[in-house]
């Protein structure tokens, strides 16, 4: 973690050094790159510290308060950056970012975790190949529960984020012909929706069990049927506005809540040695599906943008079914 943080903000001091009008384009183009990069190497390897550092229940509270503050700053990384540009400019605000990563590269270098894995005597090509078909022989043959779960969360994540991150904007924008401040207003309430979740999450440890995860998961597709019904009933856009607002903020509460839990849960059942490999897996299942959703729902909602129920309540209601029939997986991993 420290040394991709510090890789980061030489990405940033780099752009900052190398940015001018002339090559403004291609040099934003690599900063929004690499740091995505180097982003997926990190988000596994937090998520395999947390079940190191905690156990029990507390590994749940720890995502929760991960998640927690990812949300807040979502919220409010974008308004500060705003403020900062506007009142100093671009680069006084890059050279900044470059100190703030570099100071958080110092600090987690003071994280403490003993050393779970062996020497491994061969080369780097052989060490990859062994740790790849060791994590898939878990997977596999021991822990086929968790390979289950993982396209579980996949297939929801598809539906939902396509439906939050495509037809959210679309809805607002284009079919209720609202200006940049209802959208500006409808992403603040779903960032506070995630930390609301998140906060949830960590409130319900020890009294949610797997089991329970089945009718989260139909929650998050229930959530999303009112945002469709509204808009076949004859209400203005403003009342329309407000429920299609409401259903997605229930949805992202709900599937932070279910995110948390699947997350604690796989992480639960690895061991050590493996956990960094299992959670890039997550991280990557994870977001494949998201940008498949969100290509798939453009087209839905451009070619129905005349009737979005007809989106909207499927969806809803194939994920609320798919939560129904998976009470009997979920209450399988209780066992």
């Amino acid at each position: 973690m420290a040394a991709l943080d510090t890789l980061t903000g030489l990405a940033v001091l780099c752009a900052a050094v190398c940015l001018s009008e002339k090559n403004a384009v291609a040099v934003i183009g690599a900063l929004l790159f690499v740091p995505s990069v180097l982003g997926a190497f990190e988000t596994p390897t937090v998520q395999a510290c947390i079940p190191q550092m905690l156990s029990g229940d507390y590994v749940i509270r720890g995502n929760a308060v991960v998640n927690q503050v990812a949300s807040v700053s979502y919220l409010t990384a974008p308004l500060l950056g705003g403020i900062l540009y506007a009142a100093l400019g671009l680069k006084p605000v890059m050279y900044a970012s470059v100190v703030f990563f570099w100071i958080t590269a110092f600090f987690e270098c003071f994280i403490k975790l003993e050393r779970s894995a062996g020497v491994f005597e061969g080369t780097v090509l052989s060490m990859v190949k062994e740790d790849f078909f060791s994590s898939v022989r878990f997977l596999r043959e021991e822990r086929t529960g968790i390979v289950k779960l993982l396209f579980l969360a996949a297939f929801s994540r598809f539906f939902v984020m396509g439906a939050a991150l495509v037809g959210l904007p679309f809805l607002v924008r284009t079919v209720l012909g609202l200006d940049a401040k209802y959208y500006g207003g409808a992403e603040s309430a779903l960032a506070v929706a995630t930390i609301l979740g998140s906060a949830a999450a960590g409130f319900l440890t020890g009294k949610l069990k797997a089991g329970g995860l089945s009718y989260v998961l139909a929650a998050i597709g229930a959530c999303i049927l009112p945002a469709g019904i509204v808009f076949l009933c004859p209400f203005g856009a403003v009342v329309r506005y407000a429920v299609s607002v409401l259903a997605f903020c229930g949805m992202q509460a709900a599937i932070s809540i279910f995110s948390v839990f699947a997350v604690s849960m796989i992480q639960q059942n690895t061991p050590d040695h493996l956990i960094g490999k299992v959670m890039a897996y997550t991280s990557a299942i994870t977001m494949c599906a998201q940008p498949a959703g969100q290509i798939v729902y453009g087209f839905l909602f451009d070619g129905f943008r005349g009737a979005v129920s007809l989106v909207l309540i499927p969806t809803g209601a194939v994920v609320c079914l798919t939560g129904l029939l998976s009470a009997g997986f979920f209450r399988g991993l209780e066992e």
